[in-house]
């Protein structure tokens, strides 16, 4: 037997079945048509921001990172709660001006970002988070061919990272920011060239369920923008902290403690450098805004046994949750939090394995699993479906095509 990962808080059973957002499982996939399905729930949304801003300090504005998830009424539903919106390409720009947000409230980062992507954010006055020198002046040339001046700030790469974090994204060599020892003179540059200076943009990592690291990091970076702001010699008018909180995954997984990541930022809030006194900070999250809001339903088309295991066969699988599948960065695959969402409160009773429609053997979405008898008809949930499930995953791959994606 190999354990599941934990189910996050706030799910239910009603008449034996799994409820999300008020509404049974089944009732859910009547509505949309069929499944496979996403099911995001507005309710956790807005209760895991609410958490968010009652332990973390009033001045810290708090963006939702658009790539976690890009569903269109989602992100419409995140713009009456996020303070600003980070993208990574012009495809995400035209969802954000699709949904209704100001652009003045976006920034975009990505390393490769094409002229035409620059020009369309220089156009609208999204501000943009240059990763590299070359890149600086590439967006001073549009917006002065333009005649618009741009809004630039500088994504840094740090000399330090996030400890525990599943992605490392600053410290030595990266493909993301500019060398911290080269931010200052590129800053100036910027700043004399007429630009609109929108200051730091400093990401270590995602993913890190040790508040420990996560506090130590974010002191680390006011310390870093203080003293880049010192040595530009020019004032910062806003700090992209990054983010870097995750959510449980796997067996054994703890949700962080908000209060320990807010009481330590609010302590250095209180003795910040005078160089950055002033200055505007908020928190790139997306993962840890959507994550445990989403929940993936397949239905089990087939029952089989095969040398005495049993294999409960779903119409999904690895081309809508890559990551529940072991396929999307994890080096030793272990089980997502899954459950038969029509049998919710029932006790388990037998080890099986729940794998996807896919002709590969990758394509599995729980091994060995105990849980409650399934048949043919019934609906298993993958929860943890939020983030980098429906965007992050190959819907084409074998012809399969895209989940539907509901938000109730």
């Amino acid at each position: 037997m190999k354990p599941l990962g934990p189910i996050p808080a706030g799910f239910v059973a009603s008449d034996g079945e799994l409820v999300i957002g008020g509404q049974s499982a089944s009732a859910l996939v009547n509505q949309a048509g069929g499944t496979p399905l996403f099911v995001y729930s507005r309710t956790m949304l807005d209760e895991r921001m609410a958490d968010l801003r009652a332990a973390t300090p009033d001045r810290l504005q708090i963006n939702f990172a658009v790539k976690a998830n890009p569903f269109l009424p989602l992100v419409q539903h995140m713009a009456g709660l996020a303070d600003g919106f980070d993208i990574a390409s012009a495809g995400e720009l035209a969802l954000v001006q699709q949904a209704g947000i100001d652009p003045a409230r976006v920034s975009f980062a990505g390393p490769g970002k094409r002229d035409a992507e620059l020009e369309a954010a220089i156009s609208v006055g999204v501000t943009l988070n240059c990763e590299s020198e070359g890149e600086a002046r590439r967006t001073l040339a549009i917006g002065e061919r333009l005649s618009i001046v741009p809004r630039m700030a500088i994504r840094v790469n740090p000399d330090f990272e996030l400890r525990g974090s599943g992605m490392k994204m600053g410290g030595g060599a990266k493909p993301f920011g500019v060398d911290a020892e080269r931010v200052p003179a590129l800053a100036r540059e910027i700043i004399a060239a007429g630009a609109e200076w929108r200051g730091l943009h400093i990401f270590t990592g995602s993913q890190s369920l040790d508040v420990g690291a996560i506090a130590e990091t974010q002191g680390n970076v006011l310390e870093l923008a203080a003293r880049l702001a010192d040595d530009s010699g020019v004032a910062l008018p806003k700090l992209n902290m990054g983010g870097g909180y995750g959510v449980p995954y796997f067996h054994g997984d703890q949700p962080i403690d908000l209060a320990i990541i807010g009481d330590a930022l609010a302590a250095r809030f209180e003795a910040l450098p005078a160089t950055i006194a002033d200055t505007q900070f908020c928190i790139e999250l997306g993962r840890y805004l959507v994550g445990e809001a989403g929940v993936y339903l397949t239905r089990i088309v087939d029952r089989k046994q095969s040398h005495g295991v049993t294999y409960l066969i779903t119409d999904g699988g690895l081309h809508h949750q890559l990551a529940a599948s072991g396929n999307f960065g994890t080096v030793v695959r272990r089980n997502y939090p899954l459950a038969v969402a029509t049998h919710f409160d029932a006790e388990p009773v037998e080890e099986v394995n729940v794998v996807g429609c896919l002709c590969t053997p990758l394509d599995r979405l729980a091994d060995q699993a105990m849980l409650p008898r399934a048949d043919v008809g019934d609906l298993v949930a993958v929860f943890c479906a939020g983030a980098y499930g429906a965007s992050a995953s190959p819907s084409a791959f074998l012809g399969q095509g895209p989940a539907r994606e509901i938000l109730v």
